[in-house]
């Protein structure tokens, strides 16, 4: 999970809005659901947790291709349709869409040691000072340096990769270095390195080695880095000094480095000696680097069964339903995301044998489960055509071997005589932390879609989970619950799930993303104390969370892939129901609006609420579409404004995919070569937003219909109000550097 900012969430009233459908399950028959419920194994999915976390799962990694080797093995055992490890080519001049390809990275082994002086004979000198420096700095510099000559004995063992795979920051680079530690402070600005004597020194400093590497390596010569980055923060940030946290360098600086990374406790004793005046010597070996290879994706498939075509003349049974998750991160990283990724793989196998046994009917669209690197992983399966990927299946021998894509193989994704992949994929189910116990202080969430994309299956998710919140909860208050949804091995606390408004940061972004215009319902959970540490163990991992989460996934998943026109009255009814926390959110931040901004507001809930009807009568195939509800028109905007209000903006069909990708800038690199300067856009905070959540939906919001304004006046009743001047001029950066084209 890459979370952008805190989720605004809407605590559900327990026994309200469950108890509209009667006591009773909601949206599946009850046999359904005591189907689902009884086969649903948190057991069985944190099984296969523990066998994730056991490897150090980076992009093109060893680790990784184990992990989908682990996990294509069991989706063959439970008798999936299609499974395939598809391999994408990574090289880091590949683009599949805005995501620039990174480089595979791996690690072979990596030890950080410190010297001992025992045996040594140190003589104090003064501390080197650059002659042309000012006052204030040579007056700083009181303590004094050290020489030192004999044999150093690196014996304090201070990181080890084959220990602790987190302690090597990714994208470090092959060393064998022996030097000092000097400290810099956060060391992303130069004023930290003023008047330090960086060049041939380890620098120790607080923020992410990347933002450091180009000042520290690349301008002042620093041979390495060492980095106590508290990335993540929770209210509990800070609270376990034990804590190392996941590290990152820049995949494409031409400074090449390697980079540890330490526990605060570490840290704040190294940060003592050295103001002390105390030499740190340290020795470092690294085994590590980019090298070109492969984005792997896991997917496999429960065929549809309805011949009968849709409106636009498309077999029922080739549309789909995925469930996704993001199969790679560091080791052990349970919850982020080994939880997401064998939450669906529970689904699937219970799926799989409830249709195998005939409890449950087989689909009438195809259900298909997807376990990709984080986001790049996402982009590189959605732009993708026939012949440009490779498949990994097991031989007669049952053995992997490579084979290429061929229109005239029956492969699991593109054929010949069908729409391309995100074409045929309906709706999203993503899992990213889904299982964090009491320990992790996590809330789970079911995560609307953004604004820009209403959609009807987010209130599917909602309805499952309120039952489950309701029936959980009675079942915590009184020992007694039809469908307590308890693991043997789990707790037995209430989910208490939330419905929240839209938050960025993990594979839902790719789907929902203008280019692809897939809704995704998002579960996942924030906080959680350990994201991102060597703490995020399976220990942690609730399998009574698991089956709960999985109850949720399966249930709105196998709704959506038997949804027909017959059957769209139960979703209608599911929308109803979650209009009241919709509202609820509305009505709080209506209080920090001006009188236009409400108004405009208002008019935009109207066409949002009848979006989401839309959306229903396009997923069943029909072509009636529901009339715009009657409210007050957004007036117009005051005369000095500026003329841009009335420029219309639309996007190019290539490339596909949000501008914020993993470890890529897709805008500023292309801004950059265009001599384009960074829009205020993106460095703005509104009230309920940040930069980047305004401007993925400033890009989503322009469809050559809506001017200027009016993508101003939508964004600013998601997040809050903006200028126009913001928007336009992001609009006008986006067509300089070919994303976007006015529209005369």
């Amino acid at each position: 999970m890459r979370r952008i900012r805190a989720a605004v969430v809407l605590t559900g009233c327990f026994g309200m809005a469950v108890s509209a459908w009667g006591q009773k399950p909601p949206l599946l028959p009850e046999k359904d659901v005591v189907a689902l419920a009884n086969e649903l194994s948190g057991e069985t999915a944190k099984r296969n947790l523990e066998g994730i976390a056991r490897f150090h799962r980076q992009r093109g990694s060893r680790g990784f291709h184990e992990a989908a080797e682990l996990v294509a093995e069991r989706l063959r055992t439970y008798g999936l349709s299609n499974v395939a490890i598809l391999q994408f080519p990574v090289d880091g001049k590949i683009f599949y869409g805005t995501q620039r390809s990174r480089p595979a990275w791996d690690a072979e082994s990596a030890e950080l040691r410190e010297g001992s002086f025992d045996s040594v004979t140190c003589v104090k000198v003064p501390v080197k000072v650059d002659p042309k420096a000012d006052e204030k700095t040579k007056k700083a510099a009181k303590w004094l340096d050290q020489e030192c000559t004999g044999p150093v004995s690196f014996d304090k063992l201070l990181a080890s990769f084959a220990a602790e795979p987190i302690v090597l920051a990714e994208d470090s680079e092959s060393a064998d270095v022996t030097a000092d530690l000097l400290d810099v402070g956060a060391g992303t600005k130069e004023s930290d390195y003023a008047g330090k004597d960086v060049k041939g020194k380890i620098v120790l400093v607080s923020a992410q080695p990347g933002a450091v590497q180009d000042l520290a390596v690349g301008k002042f010569g620093a041979v390495g880095i060492v980095s106590y980055a508290q990335n993540q923060k929770t209210a509990w940030w800070g609270e376990d000094e034990n804590l190392i946290r996941w590290g990152h360098l820049e995949t494409f600086s031409p400074n090449k480095t390697f980079a540890f990374m330490v526990s605060l406790r570490t840290a704040r004793a190294m940060k003592e000696r050295l103001a002390k005046g105390e030499r740190v010597k340290l020795h470092a070996v690294v085994k590590a680097g980019q090298l070109p290879g492969n984005y792997e994706v896991v997917t496999a498939t429960i065929p549809g069964a309805d011949p009968n075509p849709n409106d636009l003349g498309l077999p029922l049974k080739d549309e789909e339903i995925a469930f996704s998750c993001h199969l790679d991160h560091q080791r052990p990283g349970a919850n982020d995301n080994a939880s997401g990724c064998v939450t669906i793989l529970e689904v699937a196998r219970t799926l799989q044998k409830l249709i195998s046994e005939g409890k449950l009917a087989r689909p009438a669209r195809t259900i298909r489960f997807i376990f990709p690197p984080e986001i790049e992983g996402t982009l590189a399966l959605m732009n993708t055509e026939i012949g440009k990927y490779h498949l990994l299946v097991p031989n007669a021998n049952g053995r992997l071997e490579f084979k290429s894509s061929d229109p005239m193989h029956n492969d699991p994704l593109y054929m010949d005589d069908r729409p391309p992949l995100h074409d045929r994929i309906k709706a999203v189910v993503h899992m990213d932390m889904v299982g964090g116990g009491l320990e992790t202080k996590a809330v789970f969430h079911v995560t609307r879609g953004p604004m820009s994309l209403p959609s009807f299956v987010h209130d599917v998710a909602w309805a499952f989970a309120e039952f489950v919140n309701e029936e959980t909860y009675k079942f915590a208050a009184t020992g007694e619950a039809k469908y307590p949804f308890v693991a043997p091995e789990g707790g037995k606390e209430p989910l208490r799930a939330e419905y929240s408004a839209y938050t960025m940061g993990s594979d839902h972004d790719v789907y929902q993303d203008s280019s692809f215009g897939i809704p995704a319902i998002y579960l996942n959970d924030w906080p959680d104390r350990y994201i991102h540490t060597n703490f995020d163990t399976a220990a942690n991992i609730d399998p009574t969370k698991l089956k709960r989460a999985a109850f949720i996934g399966a249930a709105s998943g196998y709704f959506l892939s038997r949804l027909t026109a017959d059957s769209a009255s139960a979703a209608k009814s599911a929308v109803e129901l979650g209009s009241p926390s919709r509202e609820q959110l509305k009505v709080i931040r209506r209080e920090a609006l001006s009188d236009r901004d409400l108004t405009c507001a208002a008019d935009f809930d109207l066409r949002y609420e009848t979006g989401i009807l839309n959306a229903l009568a396009y997923f069943v195939g029909s072509r009636e579409q529901n009339l715009r509800m009657d409210g007050a028109e957004c007036p117009p905007a005051e005369q000095n404004v500026t003329a841009n209000n009335s420029l219309r903006f639309q996007r190019h069909a290539e490339p596909k995919g949000p501008l914020a990708v993993f470890g890529y800038d897709y805008f500023t690199e292309h801004a950059k070569t265009a001599g384009v300067a960074t829009p205020k856009l993106l460095s703005y905070e509104g009230l309920w937003g940040s930069g980047e959540e305004y401007a993925y939906e400033v890009l989503n919001f322009a469809d050559g219909k809506r001017n200027a304004q009016e993508i101003r006046d939508a964004v600013s009743a998601e997040y809050g109000p903006m200028p126009l001047e913001m928007v336009v001029e992001y609009l006008k950066a986006l067509e300089k550097i070919g994303v976007v084209e006015q529209v005369k």
